[in-house]
């Protein structure tokens, strides 16, 4: 986040975030001593942001033109894909997968899942991890993040893989987000693993280390433009904490991959000591 100008004290700025982020200019307002800071995410975009601000200072209406509006608005779909790529690419493989799923059955699961899986006499027999790795089989280390169950499942992930991640990719960049995806799906898997589970899937543990970084993250160097809710926060912890419970199972939600969850926030809050801790020690 940048900093750009102080805006009038008593000014009633919701006409004006409106049409920020109608326009999709990432931005921030926070109250400092002087007055409301106004911030923006993308130096590019300071002209554009000067200007709105102006109209917006001289009473104009800042929103017009809605054919225009919706052609653009069509358009800034691709245009935020392009902008982050490595959490549009893990959306779109988890949908591929979970429709292969459907369409060709037990196969997907089995190439997939955390240690080989054969059949032998109508059983499933399951080999160790030890042995998909010395076969050279090293994507069943992240392929679990990728397998989903149900629709409600894939759903929930995906929603929240979209929030979480495109924050950290647009703040951090893409390099940042796979290494995150990378290391959150991998090490949520293998948390899950060694409590004994080998049959699980879902990106739920990536999307736990997501809400654990960017929650430390708006915390430690909100200057960065993180944002989550608290509430939301609370939400997220409390469903971790109520799957964790008989009354998931009680309601209906069956097994649920807890551990798989709670490595996945571990690394999410220590990556984000890490990158806020290098942040500190720029500014």
């Amino acid at each position: 986040m940048h900093p750009v100008m102080h805006l009038p004290s008593d000014a009633d700025t919701q006409e004006l975030r409106k049409a920020l982020w109608h326009y999709r200019i990432g931005h921030r307002i926070t109250e400092e001593a002087e007055g409301p800071l106004l911030w923006i995410a993308d130096p590019r975009q300071h002209a554009e942001l000067k200007s709105l601000v102006a109209r917006w200072e001289r009473g104009e209406a800042l929103i017009v033109d809605q054919p225009a509006n919706r052609r653009y608005a069509s358009g800034s779909i691709l245009t935020t894909l392009r902008h982050v790529p490595v959490t549009a690419t893990a959306m779109a493989i988890s949908l591929v997968i979970f429709a292969l799923t459907g369409w060709l059955g037990n196969g997907v699961v089995m190439a997939l899942t955390i240690v080989p899986i054969e059949i032998s006499g109508n059983q499933f027999v399951y080999r160790s991890l030890t042995d998909g790795l010395i076969n050279g089989q090293v994507w069943r280390l992240l392929s679990p993040a990728f397998l989903h169950f149900g629709w409600m499942h894939l759903i929930f992930n995906l929603m929240w893989l979209w929030y979480f991640g495109r924050q950290v990719e647009v703040l951090q960049g893409s390099r940042t987000m796979l290494l995150l995806l990378l290391v959150a799906g991998i090490g949520a898997n293998l948390a899950q693993y060694f409590t004994g589970t080998v049959l699980f899937g879902g990106m739920s543990g990536v999307v736990y280390a997501l809400l654990g970084h960017v929650w430390v993250m708006s915390r430690r160097a909100p200057q960065r433009g993180f944002f989550v809710p608290q509430m939301l926060v609370v939400f997220m912890l409390g469903w971790m904490v109520f799957t964790m419970t008989d009354m998931a199972s009680w309601v209906g939600f069956g097994n649920v991959a807890n551990e798989a969850h709670l490595g996945g926030l571990l690394v999410g809050l220590i990556t984000g000591v890490y990158y806020s801790s290098r942040r500190l020690k720029t500014d």
